[in-house]
C-alpha cells in the first residue's frame, strides 16, 4: 500500500511540474488529487492492516487546517505591524505546562508554534513538563489566555493524533 501511495505521488508530482505556469484552479485541483490518493492509500491500509490509523487522518487534517488558518492570521498581524508607522509590538516570554509527553509530541507542539509567524519555541524545563515562547504580538496582558489558545489549539489536537484513541 505504501508503494500505491508512493506511485500516486510521484503521478501528481509529475503532473503538476508538467503544467505550464501555477495557477490557483491547477494547484487546487492538484491538491485535492493528493489527497484523495493519500486517503484511499491510508484507507486500503487500515482496512487491511490498522484501522486506528484510519481514523487519524481526519484529526491529521484538522491540524492541517488549524495550523494554516493560524499562519494567515499571524501573517496578516506581522503585515499590518510593518505597513503601520505605530509599532504593535508586545514581546513575552510565556511559560506553557505541557500535557505532551513523547518527544514526538515536544517536538511538533514546538515546530508549530516556531512556524507560526510572531511566536518561537525559546527551551523546555528540564523535566520536560513546561515549554518556553517567545511571542511578540501579546494581544492582552492576560498570560493565561495565550496559554489556552495553545494547549486548546495546537496541543490538543497534536495529541488527538497521537495518543493510542483509535475513536475519541
Amino acid at each position: 500500500m505504501i508503494i500505491l501511495l508512493n506511485i500516486l505521488i510521484a503521478v501528481f508530482l509529475t503532473w503538476f511540474s508538467q503544467q505550464s505556469y501555477a495557477s490557483l484552479p491547477n494547484t487546487g485541483f492538484g491538491t485535492i488529487a493528493l489527497f484523495a490518493a493519500w486517503y484511499t492509500a491510508l484507507w486500503l491500509f487500515s482496512f487491511f492492516y490498522n484501522k486506528a490509523a484510519f481514523y487519524k487522518a481526519p484529526k491529521i487534517g484538522v491540524l492541517i487546517l488549524f495550523y494554516l488558518k493560524e499562519l494567515f492570521v499571524a501573517s496578516l498581524w506581522v503585515a499590518y505591524d510593518v505597513l503601520t508607522p505605530k509599532d504593535h509590538m508586545r514581546p513575552a516570554v510565556i511559560a506553557i505546562p505541557l500535557e505532551a509527553e513523547t518527544d514526538l509530541e515536544i517536538t511538533l507542539l514546538a515546530n508549530f508554534i516556531t512556524l507560526t509567524p510572531g511566536t518561537l519555541s525559546i527551551d523546555i524545563s528540564k523535566d520536560r513538563k513546561t515549554l518556553f515562547i517567545h511571542n511578540v504580538y501579546l494581544e492582552s496582558d492576560d498570560l493565561d489566555k495565550v496559554r489556552k489558545q495553545i494547549k486548546n489549539g495546537f496541543e490538543k489536537k497534536i495529541l488527538a493524533i497521537t495518543r493510542n484513541a483509535s475513536r475519541s
